[in-house]
């Protein structure tokens, strides 16, 4: 676009430029991200104000900066950045009609599912779908401002915290293919009940159209409830009967990875993954109707589910050590029912050897917060993991496990992340299997520390 294009476009004022200057780069709001000949938005940050950056944004090849005040470089000033992106994304959307835009959301499982979706449709055609979780009115945006005109498919992750939130984001960019993942106890704290949290994500399947595609769970029934909600048609993706794409036969290797039968319509292959935990099952089966319904035969689809990886950090990354010993990190955010798969997945692959989970604070969960860390702790003991460490504001969850009399496992609170360290690798030996998982931050330094004894320093796929 020219810069008086995106003038026009956002509403705002065209300053220190040619009106014919091209902008055909990223958009990018940290200045020291490359933007060949893209647009720098300047944001103002409690301790940082990104104005201050623009000439270093244009020295390293920028074109232009959008902001609210005019920095003295080429570029367009707006009353404000979030709206003004809104706004230019939804006019990239609208220029791309041969791009076909896939809507993701759910209460868990959403960026490692968005990482599958991604890599099958990838063998279809140019398709973008970034690592990380940039699910919300900023990353959202910026995500849709990566497609171009060789663009085939654009994979959305939607968050939301409140009613109206993923409505907002399908008016940016409108899906024409819609998945649902899970309802569960993520951000209950904002939505008050599980049934508040459907109302909020089943937003999404009420804006597909009529010649959409609405991809539901069908083991979660708030889920396969959505199926009123929406004028598309409807695939339901699950272990049930009910199931349009469906898993059947489902077993776990000594590693904790799944293989089934995926069973569709128009025939049946095997699937053997390579990512570990049960639940894996639910979240590639919705990978594998988004790709079955895009035109990918139900062999090359099988085989691709083979080879997926979770491309985003953080997110059951399994890594091997130097001296024997297995590190789960999946501590990039956590909820009760994304605790719970993991816990499940850690006894699989710890099944004849010792068991370790540190477990950090679970947020947003309101009044649902002591139970829901002492449901975790429960569950752990029930699956008798052999050393539970709860961090900081984490000790329901000991609690939790001290309610199951039969459990003989060691329980430890760690008043930190350095305690919980020391908690953990003072005895590690080889066959030793450790998950960390705990909200955002809460559980990041105890992932690092045990990374430090890695083989290669790469995770499995």
């Amino acid at each position: 676009m020219t810069l008086d294009e995106i003038a026009t476009i956002t509403g705002g004022r065209l300053v220190n430029a040619d009106p014919a200057l091209i902008v055909s780069g990223p958009v990018e709001y940290d200045s020291r991200a490359p933007m060949p000949q893209g647009l720098f938005v300047a944001f103002e940050g409690e301790n940082v104000d990104g104005h201050d950056y623009a000439a270093t944004a244009i020295a390293a090849g920028a074109a232009a900066v959008l902001g609210t005040r005019d920095t003295g470089q080429p570029g367009v000033v707006v009353e404000e950045q979030l709206a003004a992106l809104a706004k230019l994304a939804h006019e990239v959307v609208g220029r791309l009609p041969e791009l076909t835009v896939v809507g993701l959301t759910g209460s868990s499982g959403k960026t490692t599912t968005k990482d599958y979706i991604g890599q099958l449709l990838a063998r279809l055609g140019e398709t973008v779908a970034p690592a990380g979780s940039p699910n919300n009115e900023l990353g959202f945006p910026c995500t849709v401002l990566k497609a171009t005109p060789e663009t085939r498919f654009l994979v959305l992750e939607m968050g939301a915290r409140g009613i109206g939130h993923i409505a907002y984001l399908a008016g940016i960019a409108a899906p024409r293919i819609g998945a649902v993942l899970n309802i569960g106890a993520a951000h209950i704290g904002e939505f008050g009940s599980k049934e508040g949290t459907a109302q909020a994500k089943g937003e999404l399947v009420e804006s597909l159209p009529a010649d959409g595609v609405a991809v539901l769970n069908a083991d979660d029934p708030l889920v396969a409830a959505m199926a009123s909600r929406t004028a598309a048609r409807v695939v339901l993706a699950g272990e049930s009967e009910a199931s349009t794409v469906r898993a059947e036969h489902v077993t776990l290797d000594s590693r904790g990875r799944a293989a089934y039968e995926l069973v569709t319509g128009s025939g049946s292959a095997p699937v053997q993954l390579a990512v570990t935990g049960r639940h894996q099952v639910s979240n590639t089966l919705v990978a594998a109707a988004i790709a079955l319904d895009a035109g990918m035969p139900v062999a090359a689809v099988a085989e691709a589910l083979g080879e997926v990886g979770i491309r985003s950090s953080r997110r059951m990354d399994v890594v091997e050590r130097a001296d024997g010993v297995t590190l789960i990190d999946d501590s990039y955010n956590a909820n009760p029912s994304s605790t719970a798969a993991a816990l499940r997945a850690l006894t699989a692959m710890g099944a004849g050897g010792r068991t370790i989970a540190v477990l950090g604070y679970m947020a947003e969960l309101g009044d649902q917060e002591v139970a829901g860390h002492e449901e975790v702790g429960r569950l752990a003991a029930e699956l008798g993991v052999h050393r539970l460490v709860a961090v900081a504001e984490a000790a329901a969850v000991l609690d939790g496990a001290a309610g199951v009399p039969e459990w003989k496992g060691e329980s430890i609170a760690a008043a930190d992340q350095a305690e919980a360290i020391l908690a953990v690798t003072g005895d590690l030996r080889p066959g030793d299997v450790v998950l960390v998982k705990g909200s955002r931050y809460r559980t990041w330094k105890v992932a690092d520390a045990l990374r430090a004894g890695t083989v290669t320093g790469e995770v499995s796929p």
